[in-house]
């Protein structure tokens, strides 16, 4: 027996394309309905403008001011202009060159005296100092250190020797008592700007009556030359009750 269906035809040789015709169709056919709106027949009112109504515009009123009057016009020249002459002849002024020529006498110059110059009144700090001030009886000290601690030494020993102190107890002052005394040895060795402070008059007085009683110093040097050396001593003492 013969089969009927051609062995040579192939029926799905086209089935891909018909597939991808089929699925574009659906797709365009889900797409429309979803898309798809619908809207009602209600009329909608919309407001109207009425063109014909005026809008009155407040105008303001305003004050003109009063203009000056224009100023007057210049008077008008006369039609005779006079030629006056002048009567008193002005000198010319010749401004002679005061560059030196050949022919120029040079006048010479005596000698001028220049004033010596002022010295300044240096101030060295005697932490600092190169050559600190001697006092009397350090002068066989050798070393800086060696001079500052002698002089250290002198001045306290001559504070508690001069000063009074039975004071705090007449000035009736307990517990201890503290004064703070600033000093200057100037570039000759004296004793200047005394400056004292305690917790009462009576204890500055005395504190700068003492110091002022401290014998003349060998200046300090700084570089060879005397200068003003400042000094800062503090007093303190207990008083007896």
């Amino acid at each position: 027996m013969e089969p009927k269906k051609n062995p040579k035809a192939n029926v799905g040789r086209n089935s891909s394309l018909y597939f991808l015709v089929g699925l574009a169709l659906m797709l365009f056919l889900t797409n429309f309905a979803i898309n798809y709106k619908t809207y009602d027949d209600k009329e909608i009112e919309i407001g109207m403008v009425n063109m014909d109504q005026e809008f009155e515009e407040e105008i303001p009123l305003t004050n003109q001011m009063a203009t000056p009057p224009p100023p007057p016009p210049p008077p008008a020249a006369p039609e005779i202009i006079e030629v006056v002459e002048d009567e008193v002849e002005v000198e010319e002024t010749v401004i002679e060159s005061t560059e030196v020529t050949q022919e120029t006498e040079i006048v010479e110059v005596a000698e001028v005296e220049v004033a010596d110059a002022v010295e300044e009144d240096i101030e060295v700090p005697f932490a600092v100092i190169e050559n600190v001030p001697v006092f009397p009886g350090c002068e066989k000290e050798k070393t800086n250190n060696d001079k500052k601690n002698c002089m250290s030494q002198k001045i306290s020993q001559f504070v508690n020797k001069k000063f009074n102190t039975d004071l705090a107890s007449d000035l009736g002052l307990s517990g201890r008592q503290r004064i703070n005394v600033i000093f200057k040895i100037d570039k000759t060795g004296n004793i200047v700007g005394i400056r004292a402070r305690a917790p009462h008059p009576g204890l500055e007085k005395e504190a700068t009556r003492v110091i002022g009683l401290l014998p003349k110093m060998e200046p300090g040097k700084q570089r060879g030359k005397p200068v003003t050396v400042p000094y800062s001593l503090p007093i303190v003492f207990q008083v007896q009750d």
